[in-house]
């Protein structure tokens, strides 16, 4: 078989999940593969105090058969929320309300699934992991990324995991094999009158804007356009297509998706938690402690941006105190927000000095442009500085587990050692992240007492929280 023809490794035992420091895990990633019963042995919900055996119905993912699931149980916990106090405990671990939610918002919208640098030449692969299914990325003969369900269509075998580079998909079953288009292109075994036409590989709706890669699983996806057009305008100086990866980290979080992106949407936690960012940026601020001075100085750097950055249209848009807002529950793209900010003064980009830690990014001329913020609900945010950027990808594998990975990139001619050290790039945002998991894992645990009730978001700090609860059940709950 020609050497650039893929087939897997051994088929034994379940691949390995590998965490950060480069161990081997064992991980489950979904709860709920096909059609099955599950017996559930726990607390039951928080105002039940006896153990309890539950016996649940399930329909095979992503068919959208959602019998197994209360719809007016969710109405009436949607219901009961009062507003401007977070979700009731049930949605951080029921089994249930998970099953709706892979269904509704995980299998409705749009999903990051990595960037296109991770893919620079045609024949180039890597794959994605959601629920019950595995996702094909590649890159074709003609440069155009494709995405396509990661299985034969003889008798659904596994093609391919983790990346890599292919021109030819061989099925280690009955080898079957697949180009790059996802053209069938040998069956052999099958008889003179097999069409190999009618069993191509199954396509996957993809958008990749500006270096980012989505994918939706919908049958119907919803429409992008509004959001590839904003991730063009505000992406495309920052050159993500052109980058590489400095670095990936991966984490095992055993906390509840929203427990994640509900810590993201806030900084009301950031002075005690995050030394190193609130010395980088003022939208730990808001209008309750922002004394007069600290004001003027986020209007002389706001000026100084506006002068400097205005006719290259690299001027900040968020310019004011606290975090900027997202999601917007009430806008069709209300999914995504991109916005440019401030930096606090002498600092060029998110490092743990504020300097320069490797070559300048895309079309910048100037390290000193502040910083790019880009987020895409359900699973993306990024951090992007004049000469790196930070991408966070979520994917839920359970109700109390969450799958991450960070993605650290630089300008694609960055070469580690002689142009930038990991020991500077990493650590802003490393740290900033891994002390944003333990405090959800600990979170989740506190939510799964039998005496939490939520409380009152804070008017000043946590409106992205009401917006975040509000964004979340109107996708969850429809009519």
């Amino acid at each position: 078989m020609a050497e650039n023809t893929l087939r897997p490794k051994s088929l034994q035992g379940k691949p390995p999940w590998k965490t950060q420091e480069g161990q081997n895990r064992d991980a489950q990633n979904v709860d709920f593969d096909a059609l099955f019963v599950l017996a559930e042995w726990g607390r039951g919900c928080s105002d039940r105090g006896h153990a309890v055996a539950t016996f649940r119905f399930f329909s095979p993912a992503g068919t959208g058969l959602n019998d197994c699931i209360d719809q007016e149980r969710l109405q009436a916990l949607a219901s009961a929320r009062h507003e401007g106090c977070g979700l009731a405990g049930d949605f951080y671990f029921d089994p249930e309300i998970y099953r709706a939610e892979i269904d509704q918002i995980w299998r409705g919208g749009w999903l990051f699934a990595g960037h296109t640098c991770q893919i620079p030449e045609p024949g180039d692969f890597f794959t994605y992991e959601i629920d019950c299914e595995s996702i094909l990325i590649l890159r074709d003969e003609d440069h155009c990324i494709r995405a396509f369900y990661n299985l034969c269509r003889h008798r659904g075998m596994r093609l391919a995991s983790g990346g890599g580079h292919a021109t030819r998909f061989v099925c280690p079953y009955h080898q079957w094999n697949y180009d790059c288009k996802g053209q069938l292109c040998s069956s052999w075994g099958m008889g003179p009158d097999f069409d190999k036409s009618e069993w191509a590989l199954l396509p996957v709706a993809v958008h990749d804007p500006a270096g980012f890669v989505y994918i939706s699983l919908a049958e119907q996806p919803i429409p992008f356009e509004q959001v590839g057009a904003q991730l063009v305008k505000f992406a495309t100086p920052q050159g993500l297509e052109r980058a590489c990866i400095a670095k990936c980290a991966e984490y095992e979080i055993d906390a509840n998706w929203k427990i994640i992106w509900e810590n993201n949407r806030e900084c009301y936690h950031c002075n005690v938690n995050h030394p190193q960012y609130i010395k980088a940026n003022f939208d730990h601020y808001n209008t309750d402690d922002c004394t007069p001075a600290i004001q003027t100085r986020i209007d002389a750097q706001v000026e100084r941006n506006r002068a400097k950055w205005e006719t290259a249209g690299l001027a900040a848009t968020h310019r004011q105190t606290g975090m900027a807002s997202f999601p917007d529950p009430e806008s069709e793209s209300g999914w995504c927000a991109i916005n440019r900010t401030v930096l606090v003064e002498g600092y060029m980009t998110e490092t743990m000095d504020g300097q320069q830690a490797a070559p300048l990014m895309g079309d910048y001329a100037d390290p000193d442009v502040g910083t790019l913020r880009m987020r895409t609900m359900p699973n993306m945010w990024n951090h992007s500085s004049c000469d790196h950027a930070v991408t966070t990808r979520l994917t839920p594998a359970g109700p109390r587990k969450t799958l991450i990975q960070v993605l650290w990139l630089v300008d694609h001619d960055a070469v580690e050692g002689r142009d930038y050290q990991l020991d500077q790039l990493l650590p802003f945002w490393q740290l900033t992240s891994e002390q944003d998991w333990e405090i959800c894992e600990q979170v989740q645990k506190g939510i799964e007492s039998r005496a939490y009730r939520p409380g009152p978001f804070s008017t000043y700090k946590e409106k992205n929280l009401e917006a975040f609860v509000r964004w979340y059940l109107k996708q969850l709950v429809r009519d």
